[in-house]
């Protein structure tokens, strides 16, 4: 079988990621970064890597492409480019607005199987691993409670939303876990926290000249779905301090179940990750479950999955019996 043919719609930071994590799986090829700008603007960060005009996906022309790996953020790229391109090619997209997952698998799901491709949604490691993890808790501890932690970290997301508001140059925002509530679902004591009592958000903003800082700070704090359930501190600085010292891209968390098996004898699970790059983990996620996108494809299973249906050795190279040898 010859290699997966991938390719990259969007090349902002996980769009590199993507093509970074491409490159470590001997079994996949990229076969382009496809883009909305000028393709001459746009540098990629390995030598040898394709930069082609996003015109060239329309009606499905590229067809050197089994596996589309769709970059865009969840705001408004995503909910419209994954149902589109799904139309002509299998897909995998990061789509991480957790309230909107239902209606966004929903169109998407009904263009891949009114067109017989193959799409995966919200993949990453929230939504994703950490899902995974979540499910697994619930199956294995039945009576107990979930609490998942973001952080310390910078959230892609909330970061974009934060340059959208007008007036805001660039910005980083940081999701930073409350201590005394990160140790209380430790203690397997399965206390009931609020939203507000998990997490605080740090926001790092460059506003454009003439802009009010006081109109910008209450846009921020009161941004529903984002900032508006949160203790948040907003510090205002210019783009020097912002490069300097807020370039890197650090994440992570925890997913954690509590639950008892019979009175008195209780268990927690916790999964965790820490990241020194969010992008470029969450596109080596991307990458494998594009791996399990072309498999099921070629078995001829289309439609709209997320990871709750893809079994574990569709992500990895190796075949079922190298698995049990070495894995199991």
């Amino acid at each position: 079988m010859g290699k997966t043919r991938i390719g990259i719609l969007g090349y902002g930071n996980l769009g590199r990621g993507v093509e970074l994590a491409i490159e470590k799986n001997e079994d996949l090829e990229l076969v382009g970064v496809f883009t909305r700008r000028d393709p001459s603007s746009v540098k990629p960060l390995l030598p040898g890597t394709a930069v082609r005009p996003a015109a060239e996906l329309d009606d499905g022309k590229a067809d050197d492409v089994d596996v589309l790996v769709i970059c865009g953020g969840s705001a408004t790229d995503l909910p419209e480019q994954t149902p589109r391109y799904a139309t002509w090619y299998n897909v995998v997209d990061s789509f991480d607005t957790h309230a909107r997952i239902p209606e966004h698998f929903a169109n998407v799901d009904e263009s891949s199987r009114e067109n017989g491709t193959t799409a995966l949604i919200s993949c990453g490691w929230d939504p994703g691993l950490f899902s995974l993890n979540r499910l697994f808790g619930n199956a294995f501890l039945p009576d107990g409670a979930d609490y998942t932690f973001w952080g310390r970290g910078i959230s892609q997301g909330h970061s974009d939303a934060l340059r959208r508001i007008e007036g805001v140059a660039d910005a980083k925002q940081y999701t930073i876990p409350v201590e005394e509530a990160l140790e209380a679902a430790r203690s397997g004591s399965n206390p009931e926290l609020t939203t507000r009592e998990k997490h605080t958000r740090e926001c790092w903003v460059v506003l454009e000249d003439g802009a009010d800082p006081e109109r910008v700070f209450e846009e921020i704090v009161n941004m529903p779905n984002y900032f508006d359930e949160y203790d948040v501190t907003v510090n205002f600085i210019d783009q020097e301090e912002l490069d300097r010292d807020h370039a890197a891209m650090p994440h992570g968390g925890f997913v954690l179940r509590s639950g008892t098996t019979s009175e008195g004898t209780s268990h927690v699970i916790e999964y965790s990750l820490k990241l020194d790059s969010n992008p470029e983990f969450t596109g080596s996620v991307l990458t494998a479950y594009a791996r399990a996108v072309a498999r099921l494809a070629a078995e001829g299973k289309h439609g709209a999955y997320t990871v709750f249906d893809i079994a574990p050795r569709y992500l990895m190279p190796c075949d079922a019996a190298e698995l049990r040898a070495h894995m199991l």
